[in-house]
């Protein structure tokens, strides 16, 4: 089994755990839950913005833990007051140590969009995202087919969260675009062995229509790469370990703002 294949065959135990636990109706009556999204295309389009979807990451399965000494209100507001355009949290625990508690601790920081960072596989995870304060969620092509792909794209428009698709390739990409994705990113790392390479985004920009926001994930840790990658199209950049491996991250994405 791949790592991916070990995280999904995880989660589908904890989400059938988590239905058991809190039915949706218990979501549903979170006060979060009712609150209107933000827009990630009107986040991304603001010019006092940087393009930057900052991350908040304790671990990885490659890496292990990158850095747990850091608290994420703190490091999510610091990480706003650079003028990122949204703010990414995992809330994968066995794999990332990340939680919902985290995303609420984040959402009581941000007035910015707020993405859960999640491995998506049920429609109750889309409820979950929305009632702790997410206002995008991430569906990732390289787990799902195109039938879940647009079941569960559909099911978090109906909820009011922007959707942000990630891929991996060509493959991923044509049978993944749909009028119920704002937004495709472009995962420059391989989720089967976690290699990373820029080549990802560079070839697959231009068959990317322009109806959605282009953002290109993971690799981009520095400033001429961001440079590099506006010239050819892309509006969004998904940042996390250039950061959180840094013992102050706000400090590291201020010192790289300046450098942009």
């Amino acid at each position: 089994m791949t790592i991916l294949d070990k995280i999904i065959a995880k989660k589908t135990v904890e989400v059938e755990q988590a239905k058991a636990t809190i039915p949706l109706a218990i979501l549903e009556q979170k006060p979060l839950f009712r609150r209107s999204c933000l827009s990630l295309r009107d986040a991304m389009h603001d010019p006092e913005k940087n393009g930057i979807i900052a991350e908040y990451k304790r671990a990885s399965p490659s890496k292990g833990i990158i850095n747990d000494r850091v608290a994420v209100a703190a490091v999510a507001g610091g990480y706003q007051a650079a003028g990122v355009s949204a703010v990414s949290v995992l809330t994968d625990q066995p794999f990332f140590k990340g939680s919902l508690g985290d995303l609420l601790a984040a959402r009581t920081a941000l007035t910015i969009p707020l993405l859960r960072k999640e491995f998506i596989i049920d429609e109750y995870q889309l409820v979950e995202a929305k009632a702790y304060g997410a206002d995008i969620i991430l569906l990732i092509a390289a787990v799902l087919d195109t039938k879940r792909i647009k079941a569960l794209s559909e099911s978090a428009k109906s909820l009011g969260l922007n959707v942000l698709l990630e891929v991996h390739n060509r493959q991923e990409l044509d049978r993944s675009m749909m009028d119920s994705v704002d937004a495709i990113g472009v995962n420059n790392r391989n989720l089967n062995d976690f290699s990373v390479s820029l080549d990802h985004s560079l070839e697959l920009v231009d068959l990317i229509p322009e109806r959605f926001v282009k953002v290109s994930e993971s690799g981009i840790s520095h400033p001429d790469t961001i440079r590099q990658l506006r010239v050819v199209g892309f509006e969004g950049f998904l940042i996390g370990e250039n950061f959180m491996k840094t013992a102050d991250p706000t400090k590291a994405i201020k010192e790289f703002v300046k450098n942009i």
